[in-house]
């Protein structure tokens, strides 16, 4: 029977009913469970980062692992650097004693060579070239030579010119009246004769000071000392022998018996003043950091044309080509600066040079009053070959690196440029070839006067101008390269960032 209209239903449900009431539940828990999780990271939020553990925590036992190996491996990188490039620094003097004898030094015999004097009896001479052969001989000595008048024409000028285009780092001149004034002096009793005027010792101290101070000096002196001890116990020995000499005459002139002989010394270009001495040698170290970390003081200000911040970022290749044009700006006027420091301390810029290469002239300066500009000019070129390798490997090599290649940078160019490269094994031959031995030398040659090599100083120098500026591009590439796979290694972990956040 059907049941009236109006009636209550019956409290069985359907099973649509139960589905729709069993979703409701569900979506309940999932609410609470998300409630719980927030919570949960709130609470961890709240407590911060992990709290530290001792070095012997077991969660640390991987980080161990791999902090002994890297220390490990980076330890004998550093050890096998120092064992390498230190090694260059020691090995520049280890083969000094072997290689001495590269330290040429002649001895010309004039005596009695030619009129008027051809006729007379030398002894001076051959007392003095028998000393040098003497000493030539032993290990750790300079190499003493015997060269006959013959090869420089008779003319003792020629011997000057020969010491000053540096064919040989001194030469001991015996001169053509030795014998003929000490057997006069003798036989009448001059009294005005002067031992000096017997030999000269002719070198250019501002060639290497340093190296004519610590070899070629200190054993010129002691052949000096020898010849005059040796030669003055013969002479005395003829004298008092010759009955036709009168002793009341040779009394007047005591000299001519005791020391007899002696040398007069012309130093063609001394090395002064002593300011001078950091401007060819300790001062250029500085000249290749201010080059080097000029890098990191300038490359954070170019990089704002390409950080684009209220402005578009500027084409790369532009970028590099405007950079590169700004470094060597740079150097224009750090070198300048360099420059100025020599001339605030009163290192000569304007003396005159003499007329010929063979007269003593006390701080003669090349170019007149333009040797600061030519100075100058060598300090801003040299810079630029020095600065630009580095701006090219600290583009490649990157941090930290880069420190290695400075103490590289610095050991290579010092071991080839402060000490005489004969001197060294001829592993440092390449020396001749290196920035700051050209510097160095070019400079020695606008200060002092020197023998001029200054077109080659130039020529190398432009030349690793050259080579770098070729080589920018590339570095600047690969350094694009790099920093763009290392901003793209940090993508996940902001996108990761960004996702917990939101």
């Amino acid at each position: 029977m059907a049941e009236p209209v109006g009636m209550s239903h019956s409290p069985h449900r359907t099973s649509s009913d139960n589905t729709l009431d069993g979703d409701r539940e569900h979506e309940h828990e999932k609410t609470e469970h998300k409630s719980r999780d927030a919570s949960g990271q709130e609470e961890e939020g709240q407590q911060g980062p992990p709290k530290p553990v001792g070095f012997f925590d077991p969660r640390l036992h991987k980080t161990r692992w791999n902090v002994a190996k890297k220390w490990f491996l980076m330890t004998i990188l550093l050890m096998t650097f120092i064992l390498c490039v230190l090694s260059l620094y020691w090995a520049v003097l280890f083969k000094v004693n072997d290689n001495m004898s590269a330290l040429t030094a002649i001895v010309v015999d004039f005596d009695g060579q030619s009129a008027p004097y051809q006729n007379a009896q030398p002894v001076v001479g051959p007392a003095m070239t028998q000393a040098a052969q003497q000493i030539r001989m032993p290990k750790g000595t300079i190499g003493w030579e015997v060269r006959s008048p013959a090869d420089f024409n008779y003319d003792p000028i020629a011997v000057r010119q020969f010491i000053y285009d540096e064919h040989a780092w001194v030469a001991v001149i015996v001169n053509n009246n030795a014998t003929a004034l000490l057997r006069d002096a003798v036989q009448t009793g001059n009294a005005q004769y002067d031992p000096m005027g017997a030999a000269q010792i002719v070198y250019v101290q501002a060639r290497d000071e340093t190296t004519y101070a610590n070899y070629i000096l200190p054993q010129v002196q002691e052949y000096q000392t020898q010849v005059t001890s040796m030669f003055g116990r013969q002479w005395v020995g003829q004298v008092l022998s010759d009955t036709s000499l009168d002793p009341a005459t040779y009394a007047n002139a005591p000299q001519a018996l005791s020391p007899a002989i002696g040398f007069s010394t012309f130093n063609l270009r001394p090395f002064t003043p002593t300011t001078a001495t950091p401007a060819v040698t300790i001062g250029l170290i500085y000249l290749i950091i201010i080059a080097f970390f000029s890098f990191s003081f300038y490359l954070p200000i170019y990089s704002q044309f390409v950080i684009p911040k209220d402005h578009p970022p500027m084409h790369f290749w532009e970028m590099m080509i405007w950079r590169l044009g700004m470094v060597l700006l740079t150097y224009f006027f750090l070198s300048l600066a360099y420059s100025l420091v020599s001339l605030a301390f009163q290192i000569p810029f304007s003396n005159t040079s003499p007329h010929d290469d063979v007269t003593v002239a006390n701080i003669p300066n090349a170019y007149g009053k333009g040797t600061f500009v030519v100075y100058w000019m060598i300090n801003w070129v040299g810079m630029a070959a020095l600065g630009l390798a580095s701006e090219n490997v600290t583009m490649v090599l990157g941090q930290p690196w880069t420190a290695l290649w400075l103490i590289f940078w610095v050991i290579s160019n010092v071991c080839t440029s402060f000490y005489a490269i004969p001197l060294e094994p001829t592993f440092f031959y390449w020396g001749y070839a290196w920035p700051l031995h050209n510097i160095v030398e070019g400079s020695r040659t606008i200060l002092f006067d020197t023998h001029s090599r200054i077109g080659l100083n130039f020529g190398v120098l432009f030349t690793w101008v050259a080579i770098n500026i070729f080589l920018f591009f590339p570095a600047a590439v690969f350094f694009r390269w790099r920093n763009t796979k290392e901003q793209m290694k940090q993508v996940p972990q902001s996108n990761l960032k960004w996702l917990l956040d939101g």
